[in-house]
């Protein structure tokens, strides 16, 4: 008898699906271990990746108590108890942790007044190339202040040239420092420009202007009224 068209729709889908079956089952014998082995290694992989970033969480919290058991040390005048905590930072993973520790040895050399080493360890930070470049233009800035006396007025204009303009957000410290060396070379001329620039760039902190305003006039320039800053700076809680 024949199959009126109903059934023969349901024939076909019972053939089509024993059909696929059976193919599963035949890839299943020819490729099951392979499978299962594929996803034995994408579950290891995932579980790999949530355990390193895991790992990851609790190594910067480990580390951000040891900057801070470093910090109260210090706020206590407990200058040697600080020392193995930020040796340990000194040589982090992360570079806001090492920068910062880095940064806090120097500090500690500057009030020893251990020029020489802050300045070497300030160096440290400008020379690893690894680190932001935000770090190591702060690092070179404190590096030539440490060591300004030493070097020579050239030396001084050749190294900070870059930082010494507008857009810098450590003109103000980078640009003293430059127009002071303009000044040892006998270029009153670009030393006058430069305090005057300084004097009227508003994103310079007041201390630095105010001297600036001072060191222009006694150059002879008349500095304008500061103009608005173009760039944010993190130079204010930096300058003195």
């Amino acid at each position: 008898m024949a199959l009126t068209p109903q059934n023969n729709q349901a024939f076909l889908r019972e053939v089509d699906e024993e059909l696929r079956r059976d193919q599963v089952a035949h890839l299943g014998r020819r490729y099951g271990l392979w499978i299962a082995l594929a996803i034995v290694l994408l579950l290891a992989g995932f579980g790999g990746w949530l355990w390193w970033q895991h790992h990851q969480t609790e190594k910067a919290a480990e580390q951000g108590m040891l900057l801070q058991q470093a910090m109260d040390d210090l706020g206590a005048s407990r200058v040697n108890a600080a020392a193995a905590p930020l040796a340990t930072l000194a040589n982090s993973d992360r570079d806001g942790y090492r920068a910062s520790a880095k940064f806090v040895q120097a500090d500690i050399l500057l009030n020893k007044q251990d020029l020489k080493g802050a300045a070497a360890k300030f160096a440290e930070v400008a020379n690893d190339s690894s680190m932001p470049v935000e770090f190591r233009d702060l690092a070179l800035v404190r590096q030539t202040a440490a060591e300004y006396d030493t070097l020579q007025p050239q030396a001084v204009v050749d190294r900070l040239r870059g930082l010494a303009t507008k857009q810098s957000p450590w003109f103000g410290s980078a640009g003293e420092m430059v127009a002071i060396a303009y000044i040892r070379l006998n270029r009153r001329d670009l030393a006058g420009k430069m305090f005057g620039e300084i004097a009227e760039t508003q994103s310079v902190p007041e201390s630095i202007r105010q001297r600036a305003v001072q060191m222009a006039s006694a150059l002879g320039v008349e500095p304008a009224a500061p103009k608005a800053p173009t760039t944010h700076t993190s130079e204010e809680k930096n300058a003195g």
